[in-house]
């Protein structure tokens, strides 16, 4: 069995491309840059960016091209695809991540999965606040501590 499967997150370097295949479908690419950090041998801190190419078709192209910005946070899940052509006699290669499914981050870009802006001056944390409007879509956990032998499976 082979496997062939990209997961990328990360922020748009530029505005998404919508384009008209002749048979009618749409077409969005974009690029999404992700970054790492980590130590090198002198033990420094050090951080490097990627960038990826990524394809969406059809009604998800449509609402990627309407709904995502320069900077959008976002996650693209898919496969790993390579075309070539020629250029002036000089073939050309490009990867891409063909994604099957596309989610947006959070309003505004930036920053990591579940992560928010820092909360207003004087407001205090999201837990203190309490108006939240993340608040909603998290479930209520109990306070008290679970004992696994309650837990019937």
């Amino acid at each position: 069995m082979y496997l062939n499967k990209a997961m990328v997150y990360g922020n748009l370097t530029r505005d998404p491309e919508l384009k008209s295949l002749p048979n009618g479908m749409q077409v969005c690419s974009f690029s999404l840059a992700t970054n790492r950090v980590f130590n090198d041998r002198d033990g420094k801190r050090q951080e490097s960016a990627d960038y990826h190419n990524v394809v969406v078709f059809g009604k998800q192209a449509e609402n990627c091209a309407k709904y995502l910005t320069k900077g959008s946070s976002t996650y693209a899940e898919g496969r790993m695809q390579t075309r070539s052509w020629d250029k002036d006699g000089v073939k050309q290669y490009r990867t891409e991540v063909i994604a099957d499914r596309v989610q947006f981050g959070p309003k505004g870009g930036g920053g990591a999965p579940g992560a928010s802006a820092a909360p207003a001056a004087g407001t205090g944390s999201a837990k203190s606040s309490g108006a939240d409007s993340r608040d909603s879509a998290l479930p209520d956990y109990p306070e008290e501590e679970i004992n696994p032998e309650d837990i019937p499976f």
